[in-house]
């Protein structure tokens, strides 16, 4: 992708300078802007420089991802009990001894498309830790990878032989309704899972869920070129996580050049070289998706827009948020180029109970990026009306940082 970027901008400069190039609409006034710099350059000197700045790049990208691939960090998972295990599904509740019996746990759930690690990236990083410092059980949904029982799985059978029991076991360990908490296509399922047990959830966070596929942006662009290969693969097999990757990579092709090189020049001793590592990692292991369920969501969700129209129904049960009078937090990153705000928004606007907040932030950076103290603050406050409900104990953990784990370092 990379090296498709670096060659296609010599022909494309070409184009502009010659007046053939074709312009989004959006980028009008940049477009303008350069063009008018370009003509009062000289074209060899602008072609020469162009080349120069490619050399750089490409030989940054190279020294990046070889500095990537020999770094000595390795993230360590955190240790907790496995309440559940289904297939390749297990929940894993990180709470301990001193949260007092009725606490609601919080179900953290993942998107299918990538792993759940994200939610519990690293020290400081970390939704478990915001949940824990709130004073409430955190527990995790993990969907693994998928094995012989998942490959000729729907979305209905994650739902219905993964996530409905993974609440059953909750409810029951704690003596209370859940919280589910689901991110991007993890709040789909949460929404859903709370239009199926509404005795069961007594709360619902959404974070960067999509809701409205219709309008421009996202990977609408790329689903019809997706669902043409889905299609034409057996109708039980797993579409591969490179090919998703793929796809996301595509809704900014230059991302590679740019943050590799700007990687190979970080001390690879600082934090910040370490998250790189820890998100490279995340997203570079993505599990490989049952070819059903991107059926579903490239054909139901994307071409049709089922859930946007109102017509999304899981097992014999339409998805109607206007139905779910918990009290939502709905979390939608104003800089999302995965999920745009104008999907997730008519989500928010359905949500009887909702309050909704907008943090300067992308897809991953509103989790565990610079701007992600917005997002835990807001939900650490959301969490407190339960723990003031149920009078519970503060962990020594509230007293400090959401994300402060006593006695670990971050490598």
């Amino acid at each position: 992708m990379a090296m498709a970027t670096a060659t296609g901008a010599l022909p494309a400069l070409s184009a502009t300078l010659h007046g053939g190039a074709v312009w989004h609409p959006d980028l009008a006034d940049e477009a303008n802007a350069l063009l008018a710099r370009l003509d009062a350059a000289d074209p060899a000197a602008v072609i020469a420089a162009l080349g120069d700045r490619l050399v750089a790049d490409l030989d940054g990208l190279q020294c990046g991802l070889d500095r990537y691939r020999h770094h000595p960090f390795r993230r360590r998972p955190r240790a907790g009990r496995c309440l559940l295990r289904r297939g390749a599904s297990r929940l894993i509740d990180y709470g301990d001894d001193q949260i007092a019996a009725g606490t609601p746990a919080v179900i953290l759930v993942p998107s299918l498309v990538n792993g759940a690690e994200v939610l519990d990236l690293l020290p400081g990083r970390s939704l478990v830790d915001t949940v824990a410092a709130a004073g409430l059980r955190p527990m995790l949904l993990d969907w693994g990878t998928p094995g012989d029982a998942e490959r000729a799985f729907d979305v209905d059978d994650y739902l219905l032989q993964r996530f409905l029991p993974a609440i059953d076991r909750a409810a029951s360990a704690t003596g209370a309704p859940v919280i589910l908490a689901g991110y991007c296509m993890g709040g789909n399922l949460a929404l859903a899972a709370a239009a199926h047990v509404p005795d069961r959830v007594a709360g619902l966070v959404l974070l960067a869920t999509p809701w409205d596929f219709s309008v421009p942006g996202g990977l609408g662009p790329l689903a019809p070129v997706l669902a043409a290969w889905v299609a034409g693969g057996p109708r039980a097999g797993l579409v591969p996580g490179a090919v998703l990757q793929w796809a996301f990579g595509m809704l900014d092709p230059a991302l590679t050049l740019k943050k590799y090189s700007q990687f190979a020049r970080l001390d690879p001793t600082d934090e910040a070289a370490r998250l790189f590592v820890a998100l490279e990692d995340w997203v570079n292991g993505g599990p490989p998706l049952p070819v059903a369920v991107a059926r579903t969501v490239l054909g139901r969700w994307y071409r049709d827009n089922a859930p946007g129209s109102g017509a999304w129904a899981v097992g014999d049960r339409l998805v109607r948020p206007e139905a779910i009078t918990v009290p939502s937090l709905v979390a939608i990153p104003a800089r999302d180029r995965i999920v745009p705000p104008a999907s997730a928004r008519p989500l928010a606007r359905a949500l009887p109970a909702a309050m909704v907040i907008e943090p300067p932030a992308g897809h991953v950076g509103m989790v565990v990026g610079r701007a992600r103290q917005q997002l835990h603050t807001a939900l650490g406050q959301w969490l407190g009306r339960w723990t003031a409900t149920a009078a519970i104990p503060r962990r020594r953990a509230a007293a400090g940082a959401p994300g402060d784990r006593p006695g670990r370092s971050p490598a």
